[in-house]
């Protein structure tokens, strides 16, 4: 099984502009300082992206390439899957999933009121939810 990445949607104001990223691309490449240690093991997996605090949607990783000034392109499919909204702190860079991935939305399926990440968390580290 891959593994997976998750990153921060920095400079993403709404999903939309995730959205907006994406449009009209033949590919995709995610600018990063330093490659992954296990990177082969993220070929085939996905980049989860971060918003608000809630991991909401991934692309698959087809492979790394390094940069003329040493950092490193994370090539991923230019295909935006949602995904069921799941709590998530920020953190710089990228980062391994750890555990079971959210799952993919189905066309159509809505997710309705999607409690905030920080509030989820909090509830999460209850036992609320």
């Amino acid at each position: 099984m891959p593994l997976n990445l998750t990153k921060i949607a920095f400079g993403a104001k709404s999903f939309a502009d995730i959205e907006e990223w994406y449009a009209n691309r033949k590919s995709f490449k995610v600018n990063t300082r330093y490659r992954p240690t296990r990177w082969e093991e993220t070929i085939g997996g996905s980049l989860f992206w971060i918003h608000e605090h809630n991991i909401v949607a991934r692309s698959k990783i087809l492979g790394y390439s390094q940069q003329d000034n040493g950092r490193w392109w994370i090539e991923i499919e230019p295909r935006l899957v949602r995904v069921m909204p799941r709590p998530k702190r920020a953190h710089q860079g990228w980062r391994y999933l750890k555990g079971e991935p959210p799952r993919d939305l189905v066309d159509g399926e809505e997710i309705g009121d999607v409690i905030p990440g920080r509030l989820a968390g909090k509830l999460q580290r209850l036992g609320l939810i």
